[in-house]
């Protein structure tokens, strides 16, 4: 209940896959402690272990504190992890095969934070497949009081972090690389934990060929410098000016809890997600052929991803397997496919053989890799896997969104191909060969998103510019 008694409507900062509100006004201690006991009892946890981390954000210790009281209070044994990232407490749960609680607001301001919840294994959870009863035992709580079970759980310490840098180190093996320096910007979130120990020797592992320049390395949950959200190209400034500065050969970004990762060249140039998404492919392919002759590997890539990633998954004799966006999506089709590797344009990587999880960490040391297992620069080495012109995604706020939709199909009716996967994704050929473009409405705001790309740029300026003229009307 709110200080006014008047109910406290969960649904709205419950979102599609996680838990995400401002401190204080959504999220309380008690609120949080609902959550707790209603993910234990979601679990059957009474008497299991339950993981439980958290990011650096002020209020994220506290947070954590509650939940643990809610699950203890239903019998749940926990595992408390302390400071940790999104992609060491997916390592916790599947290495300890046991369901786990992430409070992070990932790259959203201070102001807010949110939990994540995964099953054993790792194994995402969305209103689609436990959410929902999540939230609604939840609010039962908060209306009616948390009753203890007769033998309330346990607590013990547990880190993470020495176990989960030597399980990457032997995912990706980076000793015998040529030396490099590598900036990386960790923008105060868990980066600035998790590289020293995974990347250096932080964690008693050996030292690697690698230079780290550390920019914002300070865990603070306020986030004084920049936002920790580099998918937005302002927060990615400081990494291109100090990558110029210091002669890098690349640069490394992260978001608040280190499960996304961003690229930059020696140039100072964002290198697209897509690319990522294909060397890592491209690799994880090589990789897995060589242990498992005979399997056929299958790799995921989302509708919004290049053209390229499938080609060169293709090109790498595997099977590209086309997805609608989203993280626990993306996590389910995983293990529903059994594909090796999962890339997304907003940066998410995931990997079977981390739990079908994402990690972006797991995704820089393929980078790392495969760039240092040549001699060639970083941009020379990207540019083979962005051969076409992409708009990136362009989001404009629309007060009739079906009226802007059927716009749009009465335009291209009859001139490009329609497929409804996810939004409306709309492909043909021009003179300068291929275009496609995809539009898909948000699910929480009057917006209409739009991709694009094509062959050339200036085919994909045609497209973006008629299809925005259409959405704006």
């Amino acid at each position: 209940m709110t200080s006014e008694n008047t109910p406290v409507d969960l649904t709205a900062f419950v979102k599609t896959y996680d838990v995400r509100g401002l401190v204080g006004s959504q999220l309380t201690d008690e609120v949080v402690e609902a959550f707790g006991a209603a993910f234990a009892d979601e679990i059957e946890g009474a008497g299991r272990d339950l993981v439980v981390g958290h990011d650096m954000r002020d209020s994220s210790p506290g947070f954590a504190e509650a939940f643990v009281r809610g699950a203890r209070a239903r019998g749940a044994d926990v595992v408390a992890l302390g400071l940790c990232s999104t992609d060491e407490s997916y390592f916790a749960s599947g290495s300890l095969d046991a369901p786990a609680a992430m409070f992070t607001a990932s790259h959203n301001p201070a102001t807010y934070n949110g939990i994540k919840m995964s099953r054993a294994g790792a194994q995402g959870i969305s209103l689609d497949t436990g959410l929902s009863s999540i939230r609604d035992r939840a609010s039962s709580f908060l209306a009616d009081g948390i009753e203890a079970v007769a033998e309330p759980g346990t607590v013990r310490e547990h880190d993470a972090l020495p176990d989960y840098a030597a399980y990457l180190r032997g995912l990706v093996d980076l000793s015998g690389i040529r030396p490099i320096t590598v900036v990386v910007d960790a923008g105060n979130g868990m980066g600035g934990l998790t590289v020293p120990a995974v990347l250096g020797e932080a964690a008693g592992l050996p030292k690697l060929p690698i230079e780290i320049i550390p920019l914002y390395f300070e865990l603070d949950g306020t986030f004084p410098n920049h936002e920790a959200n580099p998918l937005d190209p302002a927060n990615l400034v400081d990494l291109q000016k100090a990558v110029l500065e210091h002669g890098a050969d690349l640069g490394l970004a992260f978001d608040g809890d280190a499960d996304r990762c961003f690229v930059v060249d020696e140039k100072g140039d964002a290198v697209t997600p897509s690319a990522v998404a294909a060397i890592v492919a491209v690799r994880e392919i090589a990789r897995v052929r060589a242990a498992e002759p005979d399997a056929e590997i299958s790799v995921i890539h989302n509708l919004i991803t290049s053209r390229a990633v499938p080609e060169a998954i293709e090109a790498a004799g595997a099977t590209p397997v086309r997805t609608r966006v989203g993280h626990s999506l993306i996590k389910d089709e995983m293990r529903a496919t059994g594909a090796i590797f999962g890339g997304e344009h907003s940066a998410h990587y995931y990997f079977r053989d981390f739990w079908s999880a994402d990690n972006g960490m797991l995704a820089a040391m393929h980078v790392l890799a495969e760039f240092g297992a040549q001699t060639e620069p970083l941009s020379t080495l990207t540019d083979r896997y962005t051969p076409y012109a992409a708009s990136g995604e362009i989001n404009s706020t629309v007060t009739d969104v079906p009226a802007a939709y059927a716009r749009i199909v009465g335009a291209y009716a009859g001139v490009g191909d329609f497929d409804e996967l996810d939004g409306l994704t709309v492909s043909g050929t021009s003179d300068d060969g291929f275009w496609w473009f995809n539009v898909r409405p948000s699910n929480t705001e009057p917006l209409l998103r739009l991709n694009a790309e094509a062959a050339t740029p200036g085919g994909m300026e045609r497209v973006r510019d008629d299809v925005l003229g259409l959405i704006r009307g």
